[in-house]
């Protein structure tokens, strides 16, 4: 029997509502919301979380796009002056303007549509000064690739892009038959912790152009990839190899080159950018 209060999930958002008790007790844990905090909750969905998160006595802004599931928040949630709904795409959303005129930082939490969860991992990533630490669930795939190590296949661009920003952890794992309609693949959530003190934009910007083209020729070694953007002498002041590849590169090393950029790049032209 279905438990998707006469819900059809849509296929076009990616939709597998959590439905497991346990797990929903377990993920609401590692939130640890607190009262003073504001939520802000991705996929809000039929409100699995919302209503553990308002009981904790957060205050949470639901962020939802499928039209038909809005009156069902508003019944179960709007009495609540904590509550707020925002019927939009996530990936639309402006995140800095949900911080209020307090200026308290956000958490974020939700259950991320499969189909979006990297674009969308990125537009996080862009508001990370408004945020305390995210908590999500993905296809763990994704999330795997989050807390990758270099020298391994999951290793890559998104890899970077959030180790370059953040602390990542994979706190739990969450099997297919905790969902309704049941997905095909396992899911994990991970939570992300930004720096006290965050990369640049510029420096942001450089770094993903550099990881584009390194990536974009994960098989190569550096020579073909980043030896047109980089001498050798460069390469080997960040300790990197001619011979490695994209994937054996660490963050760190990768950081260093992007800085390198910004210094090359104000001492030439700033308005200067990498041809990807």
């Amino acid at each position: 029997m279905s438990r998707l209060e006469g819900h059809q999930a849509r296929k076009q958002f990616g939709q597998n509502f959590l439905v497991d008790e346990r797990i929903i007790h377990d993920i609401l844990s590692v939130i640890d919301a607190r009262p003073d905090e504001h939520v802000v909750e991705i996929g809000a969905g039929l409100g699995a979380l919302t209503a553990g998160l308002l009981g904790g006595g957060s205050t949470v802004t639901a962020i939802e796009i499928d039209r038909d599931l809005i009156p069902r928040l508003t019944d179960k949630f709007g009495h609540d002056p904590r509550f707020r709904l925002i019927a939009q795409d996530a990936l639309t959303v402006d995140l800095h303007a949900l911080r209020g005129a307090d200026g308290v930082r956000l958490r974020l939490v939700g259950n991320l549509p499969y189909n979006i969860s990297t674009p969308l991992i990125f537009h996080l990533l862009g508001a990370l000064d408004a945020i305390v630490d995210i908590t999500v669930m993905l296809q763990h795939e994704v999330a795997a690739r989050l807390a990758a190590a270099p020298g391994c296949a999951d290793y890559g661009r998104l890899t970077v892009a959030c180790q370059a920003c953040c602390d990542v952890d994979l706190v739990l794992a969450v099997p297919p038959w905790s969902f309704e309609p049941q997905p095909k693949i396992d899911s994990s959530v991970v939570r992300l912790r930004p720096f006290t003190t965050l990369p640049s934009p510029a420096l942001r910007l450089a770094l993903g152009q550099i990881t584009q083209r390194a990536f974009s020729m994960r098989r190569k070694m550096v020579r073909h990839s980043l030896g047109a953007l980089f001498s050798a002498d460069t390469l080997a002041a960040c300790g990197i190899d001619l011979r490695q590849r994209p994937e054996e590169i660490s963050v760190a090393q990768y950081v260093a080159l992007a800085e390198g950029v910004l210094v090359n790049r104000a001492a030439t032209d700033p308005a200067a950018t990498i041809d990807t």
